[in-house]
């Protein structure tokens, strides 16, 4: 199978998680991961089934289906196929009574099915250690992170000004756009941390549905298929001379993201007003970047940044109306919303390989959404740009 995720990736993540228990956790004895992305971070696969990380013995992936393909697929030393948690839990003789375990994202049936087969008393959270960890890139994930950002700055930046035409709606546009990026290497799939949220693409929109409220934690919107599928574009929305497009799209290459916003004017310059807002919104990705330091604090970037604008520029700022945001960026990896978020509450120091996605935008009525969204690595020269450096709003006349 091509593609594996190296051995030597594999045992460096286990011992780098170990440690970080050991050191927020010194008493940890069991933890139990159950999501398929971080399944699949540790073990380089993503079949039905879970990873038991016991304190002192070796980290066993008990695979429910496909044992096969988890064989085939991974380096991981220690796989189990198992028809039913009794098959694992027989072959376990002490489990401690205290167990760490993904409470962000381990549904309520599924827990109970498994502490049925495991009697502990109690579940701790996981979630912040694993966070933290993923939340630095290796080399490896970062040449992964760099093919996908060559992906989108060669689809958004070049591709698409050829593809638009007037009267073609959002979802014409936005299926032209998805065969496109799978065909440059996109994987077909944008996954979000977000509980029970669908993403196919991203917001693909013209004009004022890119300020309409979405159901996703975005400044941007669209009106989407419809209530059921609030996703990729309207039939209905036509492109039309005069428009305001608004890209604001993931890319996967291995399971790794990067996020990327661009914007055109189509048939027709925009207001100068409208062009002014939206080089703020470029300058201000500029500085963001530029403090994205090892040492530096996310919410003091965040209170820099903000600190700087006047109340009425603030307006719609981040959103539009009520949807209106309070954070410029968000981490970056195996999902497209990561931790942490260039926001208030966020006081962990940046460490060198984090990622993030930088998204200053500007609603305006009756225009759209402005703004730009790029992927940056922090590096100690500030945020390495690997989704390319085009301002935006390109001209398609």
């Amino acid at each position: 199978m091509k593609n594996r995720v190296p051995f030597a990736e594999l045992k460096i993540r286990m011992k780098r998680f170990r440690d970080k228990m050991k050191a927020t956790n010194p008493d940890w004895q069991m933890v139990v991961i159950f999501s398929k992305v971080n399944i699949f971070y540790f073990t380089g696969t993503r079949q039905d089934g879970m990873l038991l990380i016991p304190r002192e013995d070796e980290a066993i992936y008990w695979v429910r289906r496909s044992y096969e393909r988890a064989m085939d697929e991974s380096f991981f030393p220690h796989i189990q196929p198992m028809n039913t948690f009794r098959d694992a839990a027989t072959s376990i003789k002490h489990f401690p009574s205290v167990v760490y375990m993904e409470t962000e994202v381990v549904p309520l049936a599924l827990y109970q099915r498994f502490n049925k087969n495991f009697p502990f008393n109690e579940v701790r959270s996981v979630d912040a250690q694993l966070a933290a960890i993923r939340g630095i890139k290796s080399p490896y994930e970062l040449s992964l992170m760099e093919q996908s950002g060559h992906i989108h700055q060669l689809v958004l930046e070049e591709y698409v000004p050829k593809m638009l035409k007037e009267g073609m709606s959002e979802a014409k546009l936005a299926s032209e756009l998805f065969a496109v990026m799978v065909e440059e290497g996109h994987q077909g799939v944008t996954r979000v941390r977000s509980t029970d949220t669908e993403m196919v693409l991203g917001h693909i929109a013209f004009g004022e549905s890119s300020i309409y409220p979405s159901y996703f934690y975005g400044p941007g919107g669209s009106y989407g298929m419809s209530p059921a599928v609030p996703l990729l574009g309207s039939r209905d929305r036509k492109l039309k001379k005069g428009d305001l497009v608004f890209i604001d799209i993931g890319c996967g290459v291995g399971g790794y993201h990067t996020d990327k916003t661009m914007t055109y004017m189509f048939g027709e310059s925009l207001p100068k007003e409208v062009i002014s807002i939206h080089n703020k919104c470029v300058d201000i990705q500029h500085r963001t970047a530029e403090m994205l330091k090892p040492g530096a604090i996310p919410s003091e970037i965040y209170r820099s940044i903000m600190g700087s604008l006047d109340n009425g520029f603030r307006k719609n700022f981040m959103g539009f109306g009520n949807g209106v945001l309070p954070f410029l960026g968000h981490g970056i990896g195996l999902e497209i919303d990561e931790l942490p978020i260039i926001a208030e509450g966020f006081t962990e120091p940046l460490q060198e390989g984090m990622v993030f996605a930088v998204e200053p935008k500007k609603g305006i009525e009756n225009i759209g959404m402005v703004g730009v969204e790029n992927t940056f690595v922090v590096t100690p020269q500030g945020g390495r740009c690997i989704t390319g450096d085009h301002p935006g709003l390109i001209p398609i006349y």
